[in-house]
């Protein structure tokens, strides 16, 4: 098992991910992509879009500013609610979001709490400042949005946008309008939040600016019972642990049926299978290492009458949120329509029924999926003494290399180059030269290339290549004819 520390220090050796600004001392909070970790960004992204913009021909990406009205803000709830926690230290400048150093201390959440009762828990606990050992002060809260002075005189204020979900709620009425006047409407957006986190930790983890893919489902909440594909899913195992499971601290697997019975719509249920198949079967979580949280009482969101975290545990960190399934009813777009006085409210044309639309939210921080792909990739393996990055043939950031068996020999350069141009057309591939061939298949093992292609002197007589998978280490000979075939079938 790996740890945190020596999971960063080879994101920054290997060029995936390393702070910001790091020549000056770096920011906390805000981390660079080096060209490998950019290339494996864009796959989750890519794959991402691939796999939940086609669960609904009615689902579309949108591309919006990242600077918003402040009045977004007010009708949403973050210029008011938008607050964490902080507690600071009585002597010295050591701060740190209460209820976070409270379940770093004792194991358990206090999410949701108040001022005062995370102050008395702070104090039940008799925790004092890590630095100083001192008493701390009473915990207070901070807004965590970043505002921002526009125009010359610069007294028009707007803020940096903390969530990528309201871009989609202000863009609703005009995309419906634009869509046929369709539901259910899916609005996805792939792009920056900005939050003035306490304490920013943990690489990518938690960070100040950040990349979410969100996916906005607006729907009749009259037909929340009813999913036309809802049979095709109506047996799959569901890895639930609800409010009646914590005492055990355990992962119960529960049906969409079963979940119906006590009462759970059906047009929720099938989404939140879609989000446990794209782990499972696309990014290749063990199936041990999944849950759906459920998130209950204070630690709820007020706008959600319905919350999942998406928790897989991590080296060195345990279960971990890394997504977020929440169904916020018509609580934003009814926000907008009071302060915009923009009505929000629809005609379902066949039923002759208005209603504000009701949203289900898919969250997906891009860089704790990132995060999670390295942790999950990450093994220093003894045998090889070096570390293989495992990663999904279709997340890594080169699925194949070309390597000519020594460097300066026209020849061996003329075909593998040659090679290497074609297979471009159709993989991520990387040419590599440098060094002895078993140094370039560990290079390649740590970048977390799948399959090896060595191109030698026999090559030049029976038109044949070397082909090794990074997994076995098992070499076979491939005709140069059939390689590209063979690639395809093995990716």
């Amino acid at each position: 098992m790996h740890t945190a520390k020596e999971l960063a220090t080879f994101c920054k050796k290997k060029g995936f991910i390393y702070p910001s600004s790091e020549i000056y001392g770096g920011v906390a909070g805000l981390y660079d992509y080096g060209h490998l970790g950019t290339r494996l960004k864009h796959n989750f992204e890519n794959i991402w879009r691939e796999y939940f913009l086609k669960l609904n021909d009615n689902f579309h990406e949108i591309d919006t500013a990242n600077i918003m009205h402040k009045n977004v803000f007010a009708a949403s709830g973050h210029l008011e609610n938008f607050v964490d926690p902080i507690v600071h230290c009585s002597k010295c400048d050591f701060s740190e979001r209460a209820d976070h150093l409270l379940e770093k201390a004792t194991g358990e959440r206090f999410e949701g709490l108040s001022e005062d009762e995370l102050t008395d828990a702070i104090q039940k606990h008799n925790l004092k400042c890590p630095n100083c050992q001192s008493e701390f002060k009473p915990v207070a809260v901070m807004n965590m949005m970043f505002a921002m002075s526009m125009g010359t005189s610069g007294n028009q204020t707007a803020y940096l946008r903390p969530e990528t979900a309201q871009s989609p709620y202000v863009n609703f009425k005009l995309q419906f309008e634009l869509l046929r006047k369709k539901l259910p409407l899916g609005l996805g957006l792939i792009g920056r939040a900005y939050r003035n986190e306490i304490s920013p930790r943990n690489l990518t983890l938690r960070l100040r600016e950040f990349q979410q893919a969100e996916l906005q489902i607006f729907f009749n909440p009259n037909k929340i019972s009813e999913h036309e594909e809802f049979q095709s899913i109506s047996d799959y195992a569901l890895r639930t642990m609800l409010e009646d499971d914590r005492h055990a601290n355990m992962v119960v697997e529960r049906t969409p049926e079963m979940l119906v019975q006590k009462g759970w719509p059906k047009f929720i249920l099938f989404y939140l299978v879609q989000v446990q198949k794209f782990y499972l079967e696309v990014m290749k979580i063990p199936k041990d290492k999944f849950r759906l949280y459920e998130v209950v009482g204070k630690e709820k969101a007020h706008y959600n009458k319905l919350q999942f975290d998406i928790e897989i545990e991590l080296a060195d960190h345990g279960f971990t949120e890394i997504a977020g399934f929440h169904y916020r009813t018509d609580h934003d777009l009814h926000g907008h329509q009071d302060v915009s006085k923009e009505k929000m409210e629809i005609l379902d044309e066949l039923t002759g029924e208005r209603f504000i639309p009701h949203v289900l939210e898919l969250s997906f921080g891009v860089d704790r999926n990132v995060y999670l792909l390295l942790d999950q990739a990450y093994e220093n393996n003894k045998e090889r003494e070096y570390v293989v990055l495992h990663l999904p043939n279709k997340l890594t950031p080169y699925f194949c290399a070309v390597f000519p068996l020594v460097k300066n020999k026209d020849e061996l350069t003329l075909l593998s180059r040659k090679l290497y141009k074609e297979l471009q057309q159709k993989f991520a591939v990387l040419y590599d030269q440098s060094g002895s061939v078993g140094r370039r298949y560990a290079r390649a093992d740590e970048q977390g290339v799948r399959y090896c292609i060595t191109v030698d002197f026999d090559s030049l007589e029976d038109d044949a290549v070397t082909i090794r998978d990074r997994e076995t280490t098992k070499q076979e000979r491939i005709q140069i004819f059939d390689l590209t075939k063979k690639l395809q079938q093995l990716k």
